[in-house]
């Protein structure tokens, strides 16, 4: 069952050392030993970190083939897709072979990392034909090619709008409409068997950390990193009269707005909304008057004024 403010998922094949990273993350003990497949069903447990509660899933080892149902592979993909932020851990000793083959088992089921949703605009329609515009110069894709697609998937009627120059496998993900676009973080562990040099050229990959859980190197910057891709604010709460509660924060994602907090606190607060006080980085002076659509930013403290 989903729990806490965020999820994050562990993938990686057998023996890399999920079982390990989460045992020293979270307070929850996951059998950990030096033969492959140890752990066979998925393992949940809790970082505390900046007041939020983090979900970890350790989840079994992935081999080739998951992606076509081997080793229970389809199972343990289906819990990464409802995860906010996956963790691909790979063993440092030979991660470059172990990267491209989990990349490629999540490709085929519709996972797609550290990318964002194709800007295109795409309706499908009663009658009237294909009609299709963009707003930028396509290098990839012509108008020829997208009715060539769309005839493909038995569409004959749609509009179709590039708002940005994307590829023909961009335009298939927006028809077929149920991919997931998550961040992924690349951890490389078992860092203290391998030379300095190859430790500096991982690290310096885009989106990539390195770690050694057996030696307990580079956890809190992890951590760091981690609460940096999952895009979370903490907001705090205050009563008329009183000085903020810094102990207990209302967790929520980046880009929320007074609303959002109202809905979070009591579902009713939003109709009986006249104006909130905040105090934060989000305001021009404080304490500023703000009305249900003001989004909020990270440690800004709130007061709920009632009609």
């Amino acid at each position: 069952m989903k729990s806490g403010d965020a999820r994050v998922a562990l993938i990686g094949f057998p023996s890399v050392g999920k079982s390990t990273f989460l045992s020293l993350m979270t307070s929850t003990a996951s059998e950990a030993a030096s033969y492959e497949f140890t752990t066979l069903t998925c393992i949940p447990g809790v970082i505390e970190y900046k007041g939020a509660n983090i979900q970890l899933l350790d989840l079994p080892g992935i081999i080739e083939g998951a992606a076509q149902g081997k080793g229970r592979g389809r199972q343990v993909i289906a819990v990464a897709r409802t995860a906010d932020v996956v963790i691909m851990m790979l063993d440092a000793t030979k991660g470059e072979v172990q990267r491209c083959l989990l990349e490629k088992e999540l490709e085929s089921v519709g996972i797609r990392l550290n990318k964002s949703k194709p800007n295109i605009y795409f309706k499908p329609k009663k009658g009237g034909g294909i009609s299709f515009n963009s707003t930028v110069t396509l290098t990839q894709c012509s108008e020829k090619l997208v009715q060539l697609i769309l005839h493909e998937y038995k569409i004959f009627n749609a509009e179709v709008l590039f708002r940005e120059d994307c590829t023909p496998d961009e335009f298939i993900d927006v028809i077929v409409g149920n991919r997931v676009y998550m961040p992924c973080l690349y951890v490389y562990n078992k860092i203290d068997q391998i030379s300095m040099e190859e430790v500096d050229r991982l690290a310096r990959r885009p989106h990539s950390v390195v770690i050694s859980c057996g030696m307990k190197l580079n956890l809190d910057y992890l951590l760091e990193k981690l609460w940096e891709y999952l895009a979370l604010t903490c907001i705090y709460t205050k009563k008329r009269g009183q000085r903020p509660d810094f102990t207990d924060a209302i967790i929520l994602r980046k880009g929320a707005s007074v609303e959002h907090v109202c809905h979070r606190i009591h579902r009713s607060l939003a109709s009986q909304f006249k104006y909130a006080l905040v105090w934060g980085t989000s305001t021009k002076y404080s304490p500023q008057r703000v009305g249900l659509t003001h989004m909020m930013e990270h440690e800004d403290v709130i007061q709920i004024v009632k009609k």
